[in-house]
């Protein structure tokens, strides 16, 4: 454990938010909070930062606004600046290996929005070994988080002791509800020979998904008596069955495979589209 939370800052309203919402957490973490912004120089041997120049003027800027704003809702938590000439993404990939959560603003979806991340956060969401947060804005620092249930998209097909972990955690700290939701095909067998749906065979495959749940999530309730828990089964795709859950989370945990497996790519559907078009912040998860 390092004890601190990192958010990355670009000057945005997204990334102010992202910084309220980290900094929420940090208090209830008992961890320190760290500012960092990164940016490339425009010619070669430019002065670095700290000198007095154009370019470290908005760098510092940006972080020095920050920092004012967090301290003035939350004067007693402890920051630290980190202001780094390097590639933004290397830059926070290197600050999350220092870091037990990585926080990031995420651009506000819309129905002509396909990406709302950036190339950066996709990247950074692909290869950081922390969890990773995006937030929207704009929201007030004050419902950006602990607002509502902690919802949990449940995968019963590989390990996911670190996302359930998370999400059991984060419920427990937040004293809300965790509501694990669990999307699922229908299988070949309730289709009929009309093109429609045998109900028996619909509620007994949903019935079968229900136990499979609750299953998976009993040794976490018995380790997280306190928190307690909703089961969601949705008997259509994973990606649309959790966004239909999450209409009054206050944060969607997802996870991602840490590891990736050949001819697979490292962020799947799923993760995709809770990190486009959840309405809420979004927790990625590594996990084996």
């Amino acid at each position: 454990m390092n004890n601190v939370i990192t958010v990355g800052l670009d000057g945005t309203p997204e990334s102010l938010s992202a910084a309220h919402w980290a900094a929420r957490e940090a208090l209830l973490r008992h961890a320190r909070l760290r500012l960092l912004h990164a940016w490339t120089l425009r010619a070669h041997g430019a002065p670095q930062p700290g000198d007095d120049d154009e370019q470290g003027h908005w760098p510092r800027r940006i972080v020095h606004e920050a920092r004012a704003a967090i301290q003035a809702r939350r004067p007693e938590l402890p920051m630290e600046d980190e202001l780094v000439v390097k590639d933004p993404l290397d830059a926070l990939l290197d600050a999350a290996d220092r870091s037990d959560l990585l926080v990031l603003g995420s651009r506000d979806a819309n129905p002509m929005a396909r990406y709302v991340l950036g190339e950066v956060g996709l990247q950074v969401m692909s290869h950081s070994g922390v969890p990773t947060v995006f937030v929207r804005a704009p929201q007030d620092p004050e419902s950006t988080a602990q607002k509502g249930c902690v919802v949990v998209g449940a995968s019963l097909h590989e390990p996911c002791k670190a996302l359930l972990a998370f999400a059991f955690d984060t419920a427990a700290r937040w004293d809300v509800p965790l509501r694990a939701v669990l999307g699922r095909h229908l299988p070949s067998y309730a289709y009929n020979r009309g093109g429609g749906v045998e109900p028996y065979a619909v509620e007994t495959a949903a019935r079968d998904a229900q136990w499979e749940l609750t299953e998976a999530l009993r040794p976490w309730r018995d380790t997280f008596p306190d928190v307690p828990v909703e089961h969601c089964v949705m008997m259509e795709s994973p990606a649309p069955a959790l966004l239909h859950c999450a209409d009054d989370a206050g944060l969607l945990v997802v996870g991602r495979r840490h590891k990736h497996r050949a001819l697979r790519p490292p962020i799947g559907h799923v993760v995709h589209a809770a990190a486009h078009h959840a309405p809420c912040p979004v927790a990625v998860v590594p996990h084996e």
